[in-house]
């Protein structure tokens, strides 16, 4: 980590120069992880194996739950966290009081109607406001649409502290980059993207991460250019998948097989590899809101983004439609019928139920008067209903069901085969795929 610059040097803020608060010297950084879950938590044990590091949560079930070492999103186990000796829990925000470094990792969603909610990065700025002091370091890496940072958050720690940006205080972004369920890209083998609001700024929050991140740090110019990058990582996935679902689509009214069709076009060297499916969880299907929100606040109307997003949307009711057209066609009786969905976790192998969109397919069989019953052995029932609405079957039963939707690949479905889901059904039955993972000669429909 670089040693910052003596104070008194000054830097230019507006039309006068402002003497500015030296920067935490090496060896006196206290972190502060303001947020626990699927980002806050492996960052703080990565902070704590180097660093006096306090991870923050107003959730205080989820304090204590980690400081009994039981991580609910398991993504770091009770070893790993009984290892982390420089790391502590807590929900009392007067233990922030003595950080300098502060790292603010809460969610940022949308609402009802597609826009961003800043409500708990704005609330997390309130709290970290409150305990700043001179020379303190904020860095966000919350996902936001560029500007957001400077434009809603600094605001924010001003007011609350009677501090200013750059002359008492400075920012920095480095926006998350975990993938939930994944082991084998963990945070110190991902590229981290970092930048501050000065260039020290920027130095100190390179080499901060630089101490923890084996794979390398990416140096910014500015937190927009870098708030822009990570929303844009998501938005071109989005676009991506959107292509294929069209695809699948096209390709189902022509009576193509849309996996049979992937594989052969993947035999070119170029040929990005996408397959169709739903979009959800707390990146791909949210992000590309967070930058159409910020294109048309600046008069562009971002046609081909809300283009992907419409299709991604509208992939679960057609599923439940085409699932319903090949129960008609089979003889079955749709009204009263009965429908096993296998997963409801946005992902295969992982809890995370947010914006997960099987329930789109729940709810458009619903629209059909369709019983249906939800499994998922990855799921907390108290938080499926929670977080869905859905009540889950924590039991298979035999032979009571009119078709099954393998909509989440996790391995227990996998490892089920055809054989084990159709034990499921009765004699006349449709099982489709959305994951195409299983054979497509002994499924009824997959995408």
């Amino acid at each position: 980590m670089r040693i910052p610059e003596a104070p008194g040097h000054g830097i230019e803020f507006g039309e006068r120069e402002l003497s500015s608060a030296a920067l935490p010297p090496v060896g006196e950084v206290r972190i502060a992880v303001v947020g626990l879950g699927y980002v806050g938590l492996p960052l703080a044990m990565a902070f704590g194996s180097k660093y006096e590091t306090v991870g923050f949560d107003i959730d205080s079930k989820r304090v204590a739950a980690l400081g009994e070492g039981i991580d609910k999103t398991l993504e770091v186990d009770s070893e790993e966290l009984a290892q982390a000796e420089r790391l502590r829990f807590t929900d009392r925000s007067s233990e922030l009081e003595a950080v300098n470094v502060f790292v603010v990792t809460v969610p940022t969603p949308i609402d009802t109607h597609k826009n961003p909610d800043l409500g708990a990065l704005q609330a997390a700025s309130r709290t970290v406001g409150e305990a700043l002091t001179s020379g303190c370091v904020v860095v966000y890496e919350s996902t936001v649409f560029p500007g957001a940072t400077e434009e809603v958050c600094v605001p924010i720690l001003e007011s609350e502290s009677g501090l200013k940006m750059n002359r008492d205080f400075y920012v920095g972004y480095s926006p998350e980059r975990i993938n939930p369920g994944d082991r084998a890209h963990r945070l110190p083998d991902i590229v981290k993207v970092t930048s501050g609001s000065t260039p020290s700024a920027a130095d100190f929050v390179d080499d901060l991460y630089g101490s923890i991140i084996r794979a390398g740090t990416h140096k910014a110019s500015s937190i927009r250019v870098d708030e822009a990058a990570k929303v844009i990582e998501n938005t071109q996935r989005d676009l991506n998948i959107a292509l294929i679902n069209e695809l699948a689509l096209i390709f189902d009214k022509l009576n193509l097989d849309t996996a049979e069709v992937l594989e052969a076009a993947g035999t070119k060297w170029n040929f990005l590899n996408f397959k169709p499916g739903l979009v959800g969880g707390h990146c791909i299907g949210v992000d590309p809101y967070y930058l159409t929100f910020k294109a048309q606040e600046v008069g562009h109307l971002p046609e081909v983004i809300l283009a992907g997003r419409r299709i991604n949307d509208a992939m679960g009711s057609k599923i439940a439609t085409r699932l319903v057209r090949m129960m008609i066609k089979a003889g079955i009786n749709i009204v009263g019928s009965r429908v096993l969905v296998l997963g409801l976790a946005f992902k295969e192998n992982c809890p995370d139920l947010r914006n997960s969109r099987v329930i789109d397919v729940i709810e458009g069989l619903q629209d059909f008067d369709v019983q249906v019953d939800v499994y998922d052995p990855w799921v907390d029932p108290v938080a499926a209903k929670a977080v869905c609405g859905v009540d889950v079957v924590t039991d298979l039963a035999e032979g009571i069901y009119d078709a099954g939707v393998l909509a989440v690949a996790h391995d227990e479905f996998v490892n089920m085969g055809v054989h084990g889901i159709k034990r499921c059904m009765k004699s006349t039955h449709v099982v489709f795929d959305v994951k195409s993972v299983l054979p497509a000669d002994a499924v009824e429909g997959r995408l």
